[in-house]
């Protein structure tokens, strides 16, 4: 999770948008991009469809457009907060009020869509975020977390949009899951809105339940494996490692947990045996010494919310304000390389970058940027 191929020893000297593509409305979800192709979220002007623009990479020009009747009203306005996911020639598109579609990435065609409170039922409770939660692709399943009383959690053919399973459950997170092999266990893993949990891939049987000690987490921070174990970090319960029995069950009690790192909707990332995250303060925590703080690093930037990506010797933090920070993953101190303000008429920078090769397209609140991280 969050980690990338490249990044480079020093930002460029300036961030200069290669191009850039006026939006309509405030955007939370993250951008997904290949070689070839970038995706965006967006809204009508009327604010009741939701609106997906697919961009030529090289140029930012647009391709195709799809429009989805979404109507409704959301804290945080009401763009999709979950991040296209992109496989081969085909883009899931999932909506903030459950609408979820499969379209031909080279030429926009809708392929299937289906609406997961139509399916499924309404989800549980009351939702002021909407659906967060990215689905996950595995094995041809795209896992999507309805959170009605029917299907907290459910997979749909991949090809087809038809329903494989559901499983019952309590009402949704708003964070997205993983699969993982834990305890020699493959498995789906990660949040509903009270507990943690993990499910069988197969068949969607949920194998445990992991009710925290502390109730009221948002459960935004998407869970990291490390060498077997599990780590798990949200704002009330700090961040904690779990072990795992030899049939793939949690063991209730954390092999490590501290309240040095509890972030609100931030997602750590892990380099080798370091868990680097942002809480206040960019935090540095040792993974094979029980999770023991080695640093802290301060900075305005990490005073709300952040985005996180690694590659093996560095961090880069994109913060609200548009600035972009490159760090060392060095285990002996805090050590800053360089900064750059890419998004200097932009505030409340939500969106995750996406990252292919040297490039980096960032999604303000205004518009679309497109950057390299080359010098040349």
């Amino acid at each position: 999770m969050g980690r990338v191929d490249f990044l480079p020893e020093r930002l460029p000297a300036k961030l200069t948008p290669q191009w850039r593509l006026g939006l309509t409305a405030r955007g939370l979800g993250g951008v997904a991009a290949t070689d070839r192709y970038v995706i965006v979220s967006d809204r009508d002007l009327a604010d009741t469809m939701d609106v997906y623009h697919c961009l030529a990479a090289d140029s930012g020009t647009i391709l195709w457009t799809v429009r989805q009747p979404a109507a409704g009203n959301l804290d945080y306005g009401n763009t999709s907060r979950a991040t296209p996911v992109i496989a081969e020639d085909r883009v899931y598109l999932f909506g903030a009020f459950g609408h979820l579609l499969c379209v031909e990435l080279p030429t926009g065609k809708v392929l299937w869509q289906t609406a997961l409170a139509v399916e499924f039922g309404p989800p549980q409770g009351r939702l002021p975020w909407g659906l967060c939660g990215t689905p996950l692709l595995v094995e041809g399943k795209l896992i999507v977390a309805p959170g009605s009383a029917t299907a907290s959690l459910a997979a749909l053919d991949a090809a087809t949009g038809a329903v494989l399973w559901k499983c019952p459950g309590g009402p949704p997170s708003y964070g997205s899951f993983i699969v993982a092999t834990l305890g020699g266990v493959r498995q789906i893993v990660g949040h509903d809105a009270d507990s943690l949990g993990g499910w069988d891939l197969a068949t969607g049987r949920r194998r445990w339940q992991l009710v925290p000690r502390r109730q009221n987490d948002y459960n935004v921070p998407t869970p990291l494996v490390w060498n077997g174990h599990l780590i798990v970090s949200t704002e009330n319960n700090g961040t904690r490692m779990f072990g795992f029995t030899q049939d793939g069950i949690i063991v209730a009690e954390p092999v490590a947990q501290t309240m040095d790192l509890a972030p609100e909707t931030h997602s750590p990332v892990i380099v080798g045996d370091l868990l680097f995250g942002v809480h206040n303060e960019l935090v540095c925590l040792d993974l094979k010494d029980g999770l023991r703080t080695r640093w802290r690093g301060d900075d305005a930037g990490f005073a709300d919310h952040t985005t996180l990506v690694a590659s093996t010797e560095r961090l880069l933090i994109a913060t609200m304000e548009g600035e972009l920070l490159l760090i060392a993953t060095d285990p002996a101190s805090y050590r800053l390389l360089s900064r750059g303000l890419a998004l200097p008429d932009e505030k409340d920078a939500y969106s995750h970058p996406a990252f292919v090769g040297t490039q980096v397209y960032w999604r303000g609140n205004e518009a679309l940027y497109a950057f390299s991280l080359s010098e040349r």
